[in-house]
């Protein structure tokens, strides 16, 4: 049986400025759907990711901003580094650690992501 995570709900506080703040990352805008006045589904999926985030009204209760430690994995953290810059993103300096190195970044509520490059491993 196989369990795959495919949606993670972040709570922000403007749907259509976080949407702005994700397609600027690079994410795709896969939906965009107004149910009624009190339910807006949004979904983006980063680029070759299996999993995607769902932003929106009435989706989730959580404090907008309270989501940590999501994390995207990169091939190559100087070049992710570069685009992320180029495309107007607050990024941190990279950080090289024993596992792996890193950079990170916050959506406009908060939200705090990790980008990682996994170390070869021997």
């Amino acid at each position: 049986m196989d369990f795959k995570l495919e949606l993670i709900t972040l709570p922000v506080t403007d749907v259509d400025r976080a949407k702005a703040f994700y397609v600027q990352v690079g994410f795709n805008a896969d939906h965009d759907h107004q149910v009624n006045e009190n339910l807006r589904f949004v979904q983006l999926t980063p680029p070759g990711s299996g999993c995607s985030i769902s932003i929106g009204t009435g989706l989730t209760d959580a404090e907008p901003g309270s989501v940590k430690g999501l994390q995207l994995v990169v091939k190559d953290m100087d070049a992710a580094h570069a685009e992320l810059k180029e495309r107007g993103i607050a990024v941190t300096d990279i950080d090289d650690m024993p596992w792996g190195r890193f950079t990170f970044f916050s959506d406009p509520d908060g939200n705090a992501w990790a980008v990682q490059e996994i170390p070869a491993r021997d």
